[in-house]
């Protein structure tokens, strides 16, 4: 009878923080097996003071990778640089990693950063070169109390295995539903979510100032609980940045106008309202979009730490990645604009008719993939909302409208700039109503509430509140006319702006 082979290992990790003394022994002994560079960290222990004088404790949580089942970071990186081995330990492959950041955004436990020294994606991978030799990751060796355990899951006399199956024990935000592979036995709710304690007043306290006032940098603690007999103070964290600053915020504003200024003008054309032969739809429309949309390419190569890699996006894509989908739709319909603006040259105008009809799609497809690509950055619960895609597209009918009205208005007849106009004052309102929804209605969790809150009244409350003053202006174009289109666009980059990053202020860790 044949024996039946072992199942293949699943390796996990057991942290037990009623052993943990917060040597920080862990944090060196990874900087120095992995070569982690000063200023970033793999793994770090945080600590929260809980109680009130006298009856006060410290406790600590050691932060990392999770090693989740189902890792959001995997499924958002577009050329597999995140990757998920057999036996359970996500890794990463530097040499293909193109430093979008895309997996970042998408982790819950802010366990990714991006090396200063090589400008490429890493975390804790458990030491997966020693565990291929026999050997324990460097962690396990020199922790004093042996308050970090490594373990196959699928060994039933592994201690880990009889720990996790017999005592009760954590995860990290189990509501993500990522299974983590990291369990915590003995920590403290304080140390686990990142708002259940609150930051020190000023928000200086064991990093001291290293960046704190620098709005790019989020700590854990909950920036609302100020009171000081909160029962749970954080007392040590590192600081971590928010992967997407002012060139994503761009990129969405300059793809909102690409795509605007062709469906909004090809759409009046189907109506009959714009003659296909006037001058503005031969070769205004497809002249703006492209200029807009080299801008929208440019941006995103521009936020590539690994710029010169980008074309690794279409030579091995992950599609399961809303970047590598989002490329591929930028591209086709740039190639529909590019074919348009040909057959407008050579006057066949039958062939424009068909290139705009299948140019409306991919122009509808550019501006709302992004919505997508927001929803994989699972932890940042402000981007989840199923209103996002309509909203974007929305946004486009404003930014092409208010684009293409100065063009129309020199080029093309009285009922194009009215119709024009109507599109961009209809457009205003409805993204007002969206905006003042987004930040009015109950959140379903408090990240996405805080972040509404930081929109709206917090770091981000000016770009915010210019934006629907100006916005607000827009929706009088049919009466001002051109005089809407500057408030229409700066208004929408100010939204934009403050949407983004408010996104990505509440901390994770």
């Amino acid at each position: 009878m044949a024996v039946p082979e072992p199942p293949e290992p699943r390796w996990v990790k057991l942290l037990d923080q009623s052993r943990c003394i917060g040597c920080h022994a862990c944090t060196t002994a990874c900087k120095s097996e992995n070569e982690v560079p000063v200023g970033v960290t793999r793994t770090y222990v945080k600590s929260v003071d809980v109680g009130v004088f006298p009856q006060v404790r410290r406790a600590f949580q050691v932060t990392r990778c999770n090693q989740c089942e189902d890792a959001p970071c995997v499924a958002a990186c577009p050329t597999q640089a995140m990757f998920r081995r057999e036996d359970g330990i996500v890794d990463f492959d530097k040499g293909v990693c193109i430093g979008c950041k895309a997996c970042m955004a998408a982790c819950p436990y802010d366990a990714i950063f991006i090396n200063p020294e090589d400008h490429s994606a890493e975390k804790c991978n458990m030491c997966a070169h020693r565990l291929d030799v026999g050997l324990e990751p460097a962690c396990v060796t020199v922790c004093p109390t042996e308050a970090i355990l490594v373990g196959d899951l699928n060994d039933p006399a592994s201690k880990v295995t009889q720990v996790i199956n017999r005592e009760p024990v954590q995860v990290r935000r189990p509501e993500k539903d990522t299974r983590p592979g990291v369990f915590y036995k003995g920590a403290h709710q304080a140390t686990l979510d990142p708002l259940a304690a609150r930051r020190p007043d000023g928000g200086l306290f064991a990093w001291a100032t290293q960046g704190a006032m620098d709005p790019q940098l989020v700590t854990a603690g909950h920036p609302g609980r100020t009171t000081s007999s909160a029962a749970a103070l954080l007392s040590y964290d590192v600081p971590h940045q928010a992967p997407w600053g002012w060139r994503v915020s761009l990129y969405t504003w300059t793809k909102s106008v690409a795509a605007g200024a062709f469906a909004v003008p090809a759409a009046l054309a189907f109506a009959g309202i714009l003659p296909w032969g006037n001058a503005a739809a031969l070769w205004a429309v497809p002249l703006l979009a492209l200029a807009f949309l080299a801008l929208t390419g440019g941006l995103l190569i521009a936020d590539l730490k690994h710029p010169e890699r980008f074309w690794l996006i279409f030579a091995r894509p992950h599609w399961r990645s809303w970047l590598v989908r989002g490329a591929f739709i930028l591209g086709g319909f740039g190639a529909a604009v590019a074919l348009y603006l040909v057959a407008a040259l050579a006057g066949l105008t039958g062939a424009r008719q068909v290139l705009a009809g299948l140019g409306l799609p991919l122009a509808a497809a550019a501006a709302v993939y992004t919505a997508y690509l927001f929803a994989q950055a699972k932890a940042r619960d402000l981007w989840q909302s199923p209103l996002l895609a309509p909203h974007l597209a929305v946004q486009a009918a404003l930014a092409g409208a208010a684009a293409m009205l100065p063009l129309l208005a020199w080029l093309a007849p009285r009922r194009a700039v009215t119709a024009d106009e109507v599109i961009l004052a209809a457009a205003a309102a409805t993204h007002l109503l969206l905006a003042a929804g987004e930040i009015t209605l109950p959140h379903v969790t408090a990240h996405a509430r805080l972040a509404a809150e930081e929109m709206s009244r917090g770091r981000y409350r000016r770009p915010f509140g210019t934006s629907v003053v100006f916005i607000a202006v827009a929706v009088a174009a049919p009466w001002i006319g051109t005089w809407a289109v500057p408030f229409a666009l700066a208004g929408l980059l100010g939204y934009e702006h403050a949407y983004v990053r408010a996104g990505q202020s509440v901390p994770l860790a």
